[in-house]
């Protein structure tokens, strides 16, 4: 198609054969979607921006996905060349894109991180992420199922103040309490003295204990987030 041809919001589909610029082994003839923005490459190239419409979205590779994530590029929109393109119906609205996309980076924010980002995500999975006190009261709820007490923990941060400090090994004994700042505050004795202390700033001692793993997540998730 000749650049002229082709205006804003016009919605288009990828030629049958067309390869993807950025993984060669995929083929993305029939993806659709709506031009966003028309232009030139750096060697004067013409090219138009292509965001990539619900159904497109729904049906893309989980590998082109992760591997977008990875390499940090945008899933959801691609440059093309004008003669990559054909002109087509529109299959959606705007808005389906959208929450179609929200989805996607909800389901994948956590992919980078392995069989540890998948264990979060089913955490998180029905919650606003946006909404902090939210998923700090999911965590606490799902740490409340599956921590057992009491436990062996070293402190890898200490507090403000003189009691608590790196390398202390304590003994937890439950949740008291989420806060906004800090997360998950854990009831613990050293020695003969109890404190509450940071969930995020320990690591259960026994890593062959399912708990090692439960905080791991936990301490993790708050230190990405």
């Amino acid at each position: 198609m000749k650049m002229n041809e082709l205006k804003i919001d016009d919605s288009v589909k990828v030629k049958s054969g067309i390869l993807c610029p950025d993984l060669e082994d995929l083929c993305i003839g029939g993806w659709q979607g709506r031009i966003s923005k028309i232009t030139e490459a750096d060697d004067g190239t013409a090219i138009v921006r292509i965001e990539w419409d619900s159904i497109t979205l729904k049906n893309m590779p989980d590998y082109y996905i992760d591997q977008s994530e990875e390499e940090d590029l945008d899933c959801s929109a691609m440059y093309l060349e004008p003669d990559d393109v054909e002109l087509t119906e529109s299959r959606d609205k705007k808005e389906n894109a959208a929450e179609t996309l929200k989805a996607i980076f909800k389901a994948y924010r956590w992919d980078w991180l392995g069989e540890e980002g998948k264990r979060i995500q089913n955490v998180l999975f029905h919650v606003d992420e946006n909404d902090e006190m939210e998923v700090l009261e999911a965590w606490e709820k799902y740490l409340e199922k599956t921590l057992s007490y009491p436990f062996d923990a070293i402190i890898t941060e200490g507090s403000s103040g003189r009691h608590l400090k790196q390398g202390d090994k304590v003994s937890v004994k439950r949740i008291t309490l989420v806060e906004d700042f800090h997360g998950i505050i854990v009831e613990l004795r050293l020695k003969r003295n109890k404190y509450d202390h940071p969930l995020c700033n320990m690591e259960v001692i026994n890593r062959k204990s399912s708990n090692y793993q439960l905080v791991s997540d936990y301490c993790t998730w708050f230190w990405n987030r």
